[in-house]
């Protein structure tokens, strides 16, 4: 972490998915600019190596093995993120998977586990997060909820049409939400990236879509989760009275 703005210090943010990709790179990039940051995902150990990152850089972190699509285990989360630092007012809900496969072939495994974590684990988030959010908001905190969607929510992508409908579902639900809790003075936002060289593709079973990607990057130089995080860290960075609703990011040479 090389930057010295400090403009986040004081504030306490949660970041799911934050053992790879898109969720390490904002939570680093928050916690760079002062914040004290929670970090959630499944892997420990990643976890502890982020956090210890952190630290070394001279910043606060606190990794906590979360499965978010466990209600019960979300809600310790937040008691502890309270119990260390006070009311979270920043959530970054990012944590997703991406299976893309032929509806009717695949493996009944693969589109229940994008539903479960993409649609229900967001959800559980929020549900974890949402009371430290409106308290913090009612104390005069800026208060920030992002999550995280994809182009893939807006465009038709051959085989990817449980991921394309698990994002459409988080784009319009953070829409809204802003409804609803911007009144109460919370920030919601949504980013949609294009293709992000992460973990995600790593994930892919489908040899239709792994080819599609193969090729895709023979001629597209896609975005790396710094790219996006950056984005995260302008959103949260805006004035209180400002909320960036929906930024779209796309690598410049992916055509939709």
């Amino acid at each position: 972490m090389t930057s010295t703005l400090q403009d986040l210090a004081g504030r306490v943010a949660v970041v799911t998915g934050a053992s790879s990709g898109i969720g390490r790179a904002s939570a680093t990039l928050l916690a760079a600019r002062g914040a004290k940051v929670a970090l959630l995902a499944r892997r420990q150990s990643a976890l502890d190596e982020l956090a210890a990152e952190i630290r070394a850089a001279g910043g606060q972190a606190l990794a906590l093995a979360v499965d978010v699509t466990d209600q019960a285990a979300l809600d310790r989360a937040a008691a502890t993120v309270r119990e260390t630092w006070g009311c979270t007012d920043l959530v970054f809900n990012n944590a997703g998977v991406m299976l893309p496969g032929a509806i009717g072939q695949q493996d009944t495994a693969e589109w229940q586990q994008q539903i479960d974590l993409n649609i229900s684990g967001a959800m559980r988030v929020i549900q974890a997060f949402m009371p430290q959010l409106e308290e913090a908001a009612a104390k005069g905190a800026t208060v920030d909820l992002i999550n995280t969607s994809s182009i893939a929510g807006q465009y038709l992508f051959p085989y990817f049409a449980v991921y394309s409908a698990t994002k459409a579902y988080v784009s319009h639900l953070t829409r809204h939400l802003r409804i609803e809790l911007g009144p109460k003075n919370i920030r919601v936002s949504m980013i949609e990236p294009g293709i992000v060289a992460t973990e995600l593709q790593d994930h892919v079973t489908f040899q239709g879509a792994k080819d599609w990607l193969a090729n895709a990057a023979k001629t597209i130089d896609f975005l790396q989760p710094a790219d996006v995080a950056q984005v995260v860290g302008f959103i949260v960075s805006q004035p209180k009275h400002v909320n960036l609703q929906q930024v779209v990011i796309m690598p410049t040479k992916e055509g939709v």
